[in-house]
């Protein structure tokens, strides 16, 4: 059984418009590899030229934030949720 991966709607596009996917894999780095393999237009959101996870792109399985679970290592197993979050910054406070 594979995870599921939650698509935020800024992302949909470089999908095919899925809010969600299914994709086997036994880490992070194996979810999002195959992502990427399989809609490579969302490459690039998701990586650095050097491998390493987008900063601006906050992952999460079910509630932990990979960051600090392994990064690309972080375990993820059959029926869990990863959920893909840009990061949001700016504006002014009034």
């Amino acid at each position: 059984m594979a995870s599921t991966v939650r698509i935020p709607t800024v992302l949909r596009n470089a999908v095919g418009g899925h809010a969600t996917l299914q994709v086997d894999g036994a880490t992070i780095g194996e979810i999002l590899g195959k992502l990427g393999a399989e809609y490579p237009t969302i490459h690039d959101q998701l990586f650095n030229a050097d491998g390493s996870l987008h900063r601006f792109l906050n992952i999460y399985v079910n509630d932990d934030d990979v960051r600090y679970i392994g990064g690309l290592n972080a375990p993820v197993s059959s029926g869990d949720e990863v959920s893909l979050l840009p990061a949001v910054a700016g504006g002014a406070v009034a």
